[in-house]
C-alpha cells in the first residue's frame, strides 16, 4: 500500500490501523443491532467519547506503531460504530405512533412517495406525512407511513364527484385521506422473514389503510403529481409494459401474455409485485430467480457489462480520431461509466435497500481503483462492507446484503470492474461472462442454501442458458423498449422458449432439494468453502472447500425423543396453524388465512417452516372450512403430497378437488412414537344435519403418559358443553384457545374440566374481531391460567417433556425495533 495516504506509518503499520478500524466499525454495529433493547441516550453518547479517548490514546502514545495500538483502535471504532447506531436507533424509535392514536379515524394529508403497488385488493404505498388531525385537533404522525387503499370510492378537488372504482395513484401526487392506523407489526416465526425489521430499515414508523367507506370521507387529490419525476417515469413505464405486451386488436390477451409482462416491468422498474406466484416457483426450482428481479447481483452484473463495453467503445474514439477521448484512459472512463450507470439503472429500478448497498460497494471497489490503491482483496471487502454499514447498519441482517456482498466480492476478486475482456469479439465477451457467472454462482450456492434452505440440482444447466440469455438479449431488449416499444413484444418472444425451458426443466425429477435450517456456525464453513472453491487457487487448494461444504449436507434437525411430543403455534395473524412434532412423524392442525388471491399463510409462513425444519407432514388435519383455517392448504398440500388430508369440510368443498378428505369424526384414534392422538369431536351424526361451521372443528387431543395438548379449533359454547357431558377426562396441559378467545367461547364449565395450564390464543395484532375477548382473558385469569397470544408472543414453543414451559419467539428473537 501507498505510504503518501498516511505518511506517519510504517506500511505494514498502516496496515494494521487500516485493517482494525474497518473490522471495528462492523464489529461494533454487529454489536449494536443485536441488541433486544435499546440503552438510555446517555449511554450511548458515553460510547462516544470513549471511541474519543481510545482514538486520542493511541494517536498521543507510542501504541501507534504498536501492534496493541491496532487493538485499541478496533475497540475505539467499535465503540464509535455501537454509539452512533444507538443513536441513530433512538431517534427513530421516538418516531413511533402514539398508543393513543391507533385504531382512530385521522384526517391526514400528505404527497405520495413511490411508485404504488397493486394487487387483487387495491393498492400499497408509502405516504409522507405533511400535516394530521383527529377531531379537529393536530397530532403528531411520524413523517412515513406505509398504506393500504381498499375497494375505495375517491373524489378529485376539481369535480367534487365520487368516483367508484379503482382510481390509479401516482407518485408525487398530495392527497388528503382518512386513515386508521397502527404501530409496526408483522409475525415472527423461526427461520421466518422479519417484517419489522423491513419497516424499520425503509423508515416506515406506522402502517394503516384508507377509510372510504359510505360513512367515510372522501379521499381527496389536492394537487397532481409535481417532483417525484423518476418515480413517476417508472410507474408510466410499468403501465405501458403491463398494457401493451401481448395486446392485439380485437385480441384478449393470454394468459401467457400476461406472464410474460409482468417478467418484463419487473427487470425493468423493479417491481417484483407484478411476477405471478407460479412463476417465481419455477425461477426459485431452476436456480434463476437472480436474474428475474433487480437485486445486487443483477445490478453488479449490470455495471459489470456496461463498464467493459464502455471500455471497449472507448478504446475505438481513438481510431476514430476523438482526441478529447485520450485525456481519460479507458480504464478509467470504463469504471466511471460502469458505476455510473449502474446508479441511474439502480435509481430507476427504485433505489431500494439492495440497489443502495451494491451501489456503496461498487463506489468503494471504484474510489480504490481510481487512487491506484493496491490492497490485498480482504482489505478491499472490508472497506466495501464498512462503508455499506455505515450507511445502513441493518443490513447485516438482510439475506440480499449477504448474497449481494459476497457475489460483488467474488466478482472483484475474480476480474475487477473496468478490465478488458480476454481475446476480441462475442465470443470471447460471452466466455468470460459465463465464467465470472459460474464463479458467482458455485460461490452462492452454500450461501443460497443456508439462508433460503432451498438449492436447485437443475440450476447448472439452466443457468448455463439462462445467464447469456437473459443478460444478453432479454434484459437488453427490456431496457431498450423504455425508447421504443415494440421492443417490448420482442423482448417477451424472447421470454416464450425460455419459459418453456424452464417449466421442461421443473419437470424434472428432484428439480431442487430443500435443505433444513442450520447452526450458523456451520452455514459460516460452508459459505467459506463456496468462496475457496469459486476462488482463482491451484485446485489442490480449492477442493479444500470441500469438506467444509459437506456439515451443511448432511445436518439432520433436531426432533423430539420417543414418547415426547412439540407444538409450534405459527404466528400466522387471525387464525390457526399448529405444527404436532413427534420423533418421526408431522400433523400439521389448520393453515392459516389467506391475505390475497397470490399470498396466503400457507406459502408465506408453513412451507417456508416446514422445510426449515425439515418435516415431511404426514396428517394435514383442517378443523373447519373457514378461511382463517384452510386459506394456506394448497400450497401445503403442493409442497407434501403424500400428506392426508383430514377434516369436517363438506364434500363440494374447493379443496376435494386438491386432494379428497377423510372425515374427522369423534373415536377416531393413532399412536405414533409413543404419543397418542385422538379425535373427539364432532361425532359421526353431526355430519346429516346442518351445523354451523365452527360447531364442526375437529377436536384433537394428543397426549403422553406425562402430558397432554387440546386443540378445539372454533368450538362454541354448546359444543364446549357437549364435549364435558360425553369424556370423562378433559384435562389438558395446554389448549388452544377455542375460537382465538371469541366470547362465545371458553365458557366456565369447559374450563373446569379441561383445567390448563397454558393458554395459546393465534389471533391477529388489533383484529377487527377483539380477540381475545376482555371477559374471556378474565375467565382464564380467575382460574391462574397462563394465557399467551401471538401479537405479543409470535411463535409459540411448547414441549412435553417440560409441560409447564412455554417459549415466546418474540422473546428469544426479539429487537429493539420489534412491537413489544
Amino acid at each position: 500500500m501507498s505510504q503518501q495516504f498516511l505518511p506517519n506509518f510504517h506500511a505494514s503499520a498502516a496496515s494494521r490501523v487500516l485493517a482494525a478500524l474497518l473490522m471495528g466499525w462492523i464489529l461494533g454495529t454487529a454489536l449494536q443491532i443485536r441488541q433486544a433493547a435499546l440503552w438510555p441516550l446517555a449511554h450511548y453518547k458515553l460510547a462516544l467519547f470513549g471511541a474519543l479517548l481510545g482514538g486520542a490514546m493511541v494517536l498521543a502514545t507510542p501504541l501507534r506503531a504498536r501492534q496493541a495500538g491496532a487493538l485499541v483502535l478496533l475497540a475505539a471504532c467499535a465503540l464509535a460504530a455501537f454509539g452512533t447506531i444507538g443513536l441513530r436507533a433512538t431517534g427513530m424509535q421516538a418516531q413511533v405512533l402514539d398508543p393513543a392514536l391507533e385504531g382512530r379515524d385521522i384526517v391526514v394529508t400528505g404527497v405520495i412517495d413511490g411508485m404504488p403497488q397493486k394487487n387483487d385488493a387495491g393498492q400499497r404505498f408509502r405516504l409522507e406525512v405533511e400535516s394530521a388531525t383527529m377531531d379537529g385537533e393536530v397530532v403528531q404522525l411520524p413523517p412515513l407511513l406505509q398504506l393500504g387503499w381498499y375497494g375505495f370510492v375517491s373524489t378529485t378537488q376539481e369535480t367534487d364527484k365520487p368516483q367508484s372504482g379503482t382510481t390509479e395513484l401516482w407518485a408525487g401526487e398530495r392527497w388528503q385521506f382518512t386513515v386508521r392506523l397502527k404501530a409496526p407489526h408483522g409475525t415472527l416465526n423461526p427461520h421466518g422473514f422479519d417484517y419489522e425489521l423491513w419497516l424499520w430499515e425503509q423508515g416506515v414508523r406506522a402502517t394503516g389503510y384508507i377509510r372510504a367507506g359510505r360513512h367515510d370521507a372522501a379521499p381527496l387529490r389536492l394537487q397532481a403529481s409535481t417532483g417525484h419525476w423518476i418515480e413517476r417515469a417508472r410507474q408510466s413505464v410499468r403501465g405501458q409494459i403491463l398494457a401493451r405486451v401481448g395486446t392485439r386488436s380485437g385480441a384478449e390477451r393470454s394468459p401467457e401474455a400476461r406472464r410474460y409482462a409482468g417478467i418484463i416491468a419487473a427487470l425493468v422498474t423493479g417491481d417484483q409485485n407484478v411476477i405471478e406466484r407460479a412463476d417465481w416457483d419455477i425461477f426459485r426450482a431452476t436456480g434463476v430467480a437472480h436474474l428475474m428481479s433487480i437485486s445486487g447481483l443483477h445490478i453488479t452484473m449490470f455495471a459489470w457489462m456496461a463498464s467493459g463495453l464502455i471500455g471497449r467503445f472507448w478504446r475505438r474514439t481513438a481510431r476514430w480520431g476523438w482526441r478529447w477521448c485520450l485525456w481519460v484512459p479507458a480504464p478509467t472512463a470504463a469504471l466511471l461509466g460502469g458505476i455510473v450507470l449502474a446508479a441511474l439503472y439502480a435509481l430507476f429500478s427504485g433505489w431500494g435497500v439492495p440497489a443502495q448497498r451494491t451501489i456503496l460497494m461498487l463506489s468503494a471497489f471504484g474510489g480504490l481503483r481510481l487512487l491506484g490503491v493496491s490492497w490485498p482483496w480482504w482489505m478491499t471487502w472490508l472497506l466495501a462492507c464498512a462503508v455499506v454499514l455505515a450507511f445502513d447498519p441493518w443490513a447485516l441482517l438482510q439475506a440480499g446484503f449477504w448474497l449481494s456482498f459476497v457475489a460483488v466480492g467474488v466478482l472483484f476478486a475474480a476480474n475487477p470492474v473496468g478490465d478488458a475482456a480476454s481475446g476480441k469479439g462475442a465470443r470471447a465477451f460471452l466466455v468470460k461472462l459465463l465464467r465470472e457467472q459460474g464463479v458467482v454462482t458455485l460461490a452462492l450456492t452454500p450461501l443460497s442454501l443456508l439462508i433460503f434452505g432451498q438449492v436447485s440440482v437443475v440450476g447448472l444447466p439452466a443457468n448455463l442458458i439462462a445467464i447469456p440469455w437473459v443478460t444478453l438479449v432479454i434484459t437488453p431488449l427490456a431496457l431498450a423498449g423504455v425508447f421504443w416499444a415494440p421492443l417490448w413484444q420482442a423482448a417477451a418472444w424472447a421470454l416464450a422458449p425460455f419459459s418453456w425451458l424452464l417449466a421442461w426443466f421443473n419437470s424434472w425429477p428432484f428439480a431442487s432439494i430443500s435443505m433444513v435450517a442450520v447452526p450458523v456456525w456451520v452455514g459460516s464453513v460452508a459459505v467459506a468453502g463456496g468462496v475457496l472453491l469459486a476462488l482463482r487457487w491451484p485446485w489442490a487448494l480449492r477442493l479444500a472447500g470441500l469438506p467444509l461444504v459437506l456439515p451443511l449436507l448432511l445436518w439432520q434437525a433436531p426432533r423430539p425423543t420417543h414418547g415426547v411430543f412439540e407444538l409450534l403455534a405459527a404466528d400466522i395473524g387471525q387464525g390457526n396453524a399448529v405444527l404436532v412434532r413427534t420423533a418421526t412423524h408431522t400433523l400439521v392442525y389448520d393453515t392459516g388465512p389467506r391475505f390475497s388471491l397470490e399470498s396466503d399463510a400457507g406459502d408465506r409462513v408453513l412451507v417456508p417452516l416446514l422445510r426449515a425444519l425439515g418435516d415431511r407432514v404426514d396428517i394435514l388435519l383442517l378443523s373447519h372450512r373457514d378461511i382463517d383455517h384452510t386459506g394456506g392448504a394448497r400450497a401445503v398440500l403442493a409442497m407434501h403430497p403424500g400428506a392426508a388430508l383430514v377434516s369436517s369440510i363438506e364434500d363440494e368443498h374447493a379443496l376435494q378437488s386438491v386432494r379428497p378428505s377423510e372425515r374427522c369424526q369423534a373415536g377416531q384414534r393413532w399412536e405414533w412414537d409413543g404419543v397418542k392422538f385422538e379425535i373427539l369431536h364432532p361425532l359421526a351424526e353431526s355430519y346429516h344435519s346442518p351445523q354451523k361451521s365452527n360447531n364442526m372443528s375437529c377436536v384433537l387431543r394428543v397426549s403422553t403418559p406425562g402430558a397432554t395438548a387440546l386443540l378445539v379449533g372454533d368450538i362454541e359454547a354448546r359444543e364446549e358443553l357437549a364435549l364435558v357431558d360425553r369424556e370423562e377426562d378433559l384435562q389438558a396441559d395446554v389448549l388452544l384457545v377455542p375460537h382465538h378467545g371469541s366470547k362465545t367461547s371458553s365458557s366456565a364449565p369447559f374450563l373446569d374440566a379441561v383445567q390448563p395450564r397454558i393458554g395459546l390464543v393465534q389471533a391477529g395484532y388489533r383484529n377487527r374481531f377483539g380477540h381475545p375477548a376482555p371477559q374471556v382473558v378474565e375467565r382464564y385469569a380467575e382460574r391462574g391460567v397462563r394465557l399467551f397470544d401471538s401479537p405479543q408472543c409470535g411463535a409459540m414453543h411448547w414441549k412435553s417433556a417440560k409441560p409447564d414451559l412455554l417459549r415466546c419467539e418474540r422473546e428469544e428473537r426479539g429487537r429493539y425495533w420489534h412491537k413489544h
